[in-house]
C-alpha cells in the first residue's frame, strides 16, 4: 500500500485545536494507529478515549477499549457510533474513501504521519500533545527521545560493523514474508545501525531462496509473536537455503515483540538501543 503525504482533514487544521484552550469540552477521541494509542498513554490521556483500532495492543488497558475494526479497513458506521469528537490516524490508515465520509460529518480528522523515522515520531508526539491538552508532557517526551537517540547514535559511531540483516514475518502457512525497503523494519534496522540485507524492493515478498542466498544475511530478525507462527526458532533456520547464510550457519536469529520493534511510537528509542545492542555485541565490550 502506497503512504499518502501527512494531510489534515475535517474542521479547520486539527493542529490548531489545542485543548483546553477554553471551556471547550474534552475531545472524546479515536485512535486509529498502535503508535497513536501509545502515545496518548504515554502522555497521560487516555481517559479521553472511546476508541481504538485492533492494532493497539499496548499497553494492555487498551484492549480493553471499544474497537473500530483494522486500521487499513475502518468503516465510518463502526466509528461513529461511538460519537468522536476527534480522530486521529496516522498515514497507514484507510480507506481514504471512509476517512472523507469521517471529514464530511464535520468530526475533525488528524492524520499523521507514519513514516520510519524518529523525526516521524517527533512530529506524532507534538501534535498528539497539543491536541490533548498535554503540550508540556509531549516537549518533556520528545527531549528525552532525542537525547536517547543522540546517544545511541555516538555509541554506534564506534562500532567496528555494520550487520546485514533479514527481516521475516511469518503469517501461518506458507513461505514468510521479507522486509524490503520503506517499511518499518527497515526503519529500525537502519536506527540499529544495520543495513537490511533485501535491497531489491520496496514492501514485503514472500522469501525465495534465491533472496536469502543474495541477502548474505549476519541476523535474522524476528518478532515474538512470527515465532510462535511458524512454529520456533528451529522452524525458522530450517527454512529453504536460510542455512547457506551467515546468521543461518551461526543460527543469529533475533527476536522482538512486534509492536515495540515496528511501532514507531514513544518506545522506538528503547527498541533502537535493544536492538543496536543485539547487532553490535561489541559496544557491549568497549571500554
Amino acid at each position: 500500500m502506497q503512504r499518502r503525504h501527512v494531510l489534515t482533514l475535517g474542521m479547520g487544521a486539527a493542529l490548531a485545536a489545542s485543548f483546553p484552550a477554553s471551556a471547550q469540552q474534552p475531545p472524546r477521541i479515536v485512535a486509529v494507529g498502535s503508535s497513536i494509542t501509545e502515545i496518548i498513554y504515554a502522555l497521560g490521556a487516555e481517559k479521553l478515549l472511546v476508541g481504538v483500532d485492533t492494532t493497539s495492543l499496548y499497553p494492555n488497558a487498551a484492549r480493553s477499549l471499544p474497537q473500530v475494526g483494522y486500521m487499513r479497513a475502518l468503516s465510518a458506521e463502526g466509528v461513529l457510533s461511538l460519537r468522536p469528537t476527534l480522530i486521529i490516524a496516522t498515514t497507514a490508515a484507510g480507506p481514504a474513501t471512509v476517512l472523507d465520509q469521517l471529514k464530511a460529518t464535520g468530526i475533525e480528522v488528524m492524520v499523521l504521519p507514519d513514516h520510519y523515522d524518529y523525526d516521524s515520531v517527533i512530529t506524532k508526539i507534538a501534535a498528539v500533545g497539543k491536541a490533548t491538552g498535554k503540550v508540556t508532557e509531549a516537549d518533556a517526551m520528545i527531549e528525552r527521545g532525542r537525547a536517547a537517540m543522540k546517544a545511541l547514535t555516538d555509541r554506534l559511531a564506534t562500532a567496528t560493523s555494520r550487520p546485514r540483516v533479514l527481516f521475516l514475518l511469518g503469517m501461518g502457512s506458507g513461505a514468510p514474508q521479507a522486509a524490503g525497503r520503506n517499511t518499518a523494519a527497515d526503519g529500525i534496522i537502519k536506527l540499529a545501525g544495520g543495513v537490511n540485507a533485501i535491497e531489491g524492493y520496496s514492501g514485503y515478498r514472500p522469501l525465495t531462496p534465491e533472496a536469502v542466498i543474495a541477502s548474505k544475511a549476519d541476523y535474522i530478525l524476528v518478532t515474538r509473536q512470527t515465532v510462535e507462527a511458524m512454529g520456533g526458532i528451529q522452524a525458522i533456520l530450517d527454512q529453504p537455503s536460510l542455512n547457506r547464510t551467515p546468521a543461518g550457519k551461526a543460527g543469529k536469529v533475533l527476536e522482538f515483540d512486534a509492536l515495540l520493534l515496528l511501532g514507531f511510537g514513544p518506545r522506538t528509542p528503547q527498541a533502537a538501543q535493544e536492538l543496536a545492542s543485539a547487532l553490535h555485541p561489541e559496544l557491549a565490550r568497549a571500554p
